[in-house]
C-alpha cells in the first residue's frame, strides 16, 4: 500500500489540492509502478503561524515571487 504525504502551507483550493493528487497518482503509477487503486495520498495543511523555517516562523517570512 503505497503512502504519500504533502505537507504546507495551508491556502491550497480544493480545485489544486485535486490537481495535486491527480500529479502525483501519475507519477507514482509512472514511475514507481504503483496501481492507482492502492495509492493514498494525504495532504497534511499547517498555518504559516505553525511552521518555522531557519529559525523564522512562516507568517514573519519573506515570499519571493519571482
Amino acid at each position: 500500500m503505497p503512502f504519500v504525504v504533502v505537507e504546507m502551507w495551508e491556502g491550497r483550493t480544493v480545485e489544486q489540492k485535486r490537481r495535486l493528487v491527480k500529479a502525483i497518482t501519475n507519477a507514482m503509477v509512472e514511475e514507481a509502478a504503483c496501481k492507482p487503486d492502492h495509492l493514498h495520498v494525504v495532504i497534511h495543511e499547517t498555518p504559516k503561524d505553525s511552521w518555522g523555517r531557519g529559525g523564522v516562523l512562516g507568517i514573519d517570512m519573506v515570499e519571493d515571487k519571482k
